[in-house]
């Protein structure tokens, strides 16, 4: 790594994005501060798909041996309908088998990146709301989320479109020697994603179309009995995993534009940056949210590091970042309304899924080299 470096950074958020970059800032030798308006990085969140492109950066920063620890392997994505049955089986295994596909609670994670970064010398200072701009900084990182005060800095005020969709999140106990895999559930208006975590936990997301709508974020409590209804004509191992749910999360699925505008450098106060969802909210469907943030994060530090005057080292990254942030964002959407297929579609889209997946099973992975292959470690 690189460093020292005179700039000072200040980082508003100790999520993902926020600490992955105050970990690869840090390890390059700027001065970082991350100011986090949680007084803990408790046992916040549920389960998350850490994909290879996203894995790179955390062995590239010497978390990888530490992150096989806390998480699981993921061998293989199914397609299932409402009965059980399978419509479609993405062998990761097979067909990628250098690659890491792994199953983690963001809770763990989270623990992990906050011990790297401060033991690479960034600051974690929590309990800190930040109402306003830090004017003892050269550089501020806007990393605070969907409702990112930083972003409007930079964009305005631009209100998200309700998907029409509702989702639940939960955590149940494993059973024993759970499938290595991430299992979605597709139904008439409806899906349900499940895989297993280490520590003996189940992550269970359930998707619902819905004329009514709830708050964006998944703080907001939800009642079981309702999940149990929505997906009682589910079969296969559903019903079991959702008599066991006691307590859910629930929160309304809100489509976001991708920021037009990630940056700033000129004018009164420090230069800003976005990462993460404050620049581009992702809806859950093609589990890259927490990937981009971490892609974000190297690939930031890096144009910093890079030896660009800053203006220009901010101009470069969200040069190379738009693109791939709104391809991925976009195909997000699609499969919110893939998984949802009703009458005939759907009906002929899970014949041709079952078809390509038995006689070409490595086209089914092969889609989504653009997104898998890639690498941020050696983008800049």
């Amino acid at each position: 790594m690189s460093g020292p470096h005179s700039l000072p950074i200040a980082i508003i958020g100790g999520g993902v994005a926020g600490l992955t970059a105050a970990c690869a800032l840090a390890r390059r030798g700027f001065p970082v501060r991350v100011l986090e308006r949680a007084a803990s990085l408790d046992d916040i969140g549920a389960g998350l798909q850490i994909s290879p492109n996203a894995f790179r950066v955390l062995d590239a920063l010497g978390l990888g041996p530490r992150f096989r620890e806390i998480s699981l392997q993921s061998e293989r994505v199914e397609l299932r309908d409402t009965s059980g049955a399978m419509v479609a089986r993405l062998d990761l295994a097979r067909f990628r088998p250098q690659d890491e596909f792994r199953l983690v609670h963001r809770a763990r994670l989270v623990e992990m990146l906050a011990d790297a970064a401060r033991a690479a010398g960034a600051e974690i200072e929590l309990g800190h709301d930040v109402h306003s701009i830090p004017r003892d900084c050269r550089l501020v990182i806007g990393a605070d989320g969907v409702k990112s005060r930083t972003r409007s800095l930079l964009n305005g005020t631009q209100a998200p479109f309700f998907t029409g969709q509702s989702a639940w999140r939960t955590l149940i106990p494993a059973e024993e020697e759970p499938a290595p895999a991430a299992q979605i559930f597709m139904g008439p208006g409806r899906h349900l994603v499940s895989y297993p975590l280490a520590g003996g936990l189940r992550n269970i997301v359930a998707v619902l179309e819905r004329p009514d709508w709830q708050d964006e974020g998944w703080s907001q409590p939800g009642d079981p009995n309702d999940l149990r209804a929505a997906f009682a004509r589910f079969g296969g191992p559903v019903p079991g995993w959702l008599e066991r749910v006691q307590q859910v999360g629930l929160w309304g699925l809100f489509r976001h534009p991708v920021a037009p505008h990630w940056y700033r450098a000129e004018g009164d106060g420090p230069a800003l940056a976005l990462i993460g969802d404050a620049a581009h909210p992702t809806l859950p469907f093609m589990a890259q949210g927490a990937v981009m943030a971490i892609e974000d994060a190297w690939i930031l530090a890096a144009c910093l590091d890079s030896g660009r005057e800053l203006g220009a080292a901010l101009q470069h990254f969200q040069s190379l970042r738009h693109p791939r942030c709104v391809r991925i964002v976009d195909a997000a959407n699609a499969n919110a309304r893939n998984y949802h297929l009703k009458g005939p579609a759907r009906a002929v889209a899970h014949a041709g899924l079952r078809t390509v997946s038995r006689l070409a099973p490595g086209q089914m992975i092969g889609r989504f080299a653009w997104l898998y292959d890639y690498d941020p470690t050696t983008a800049v």
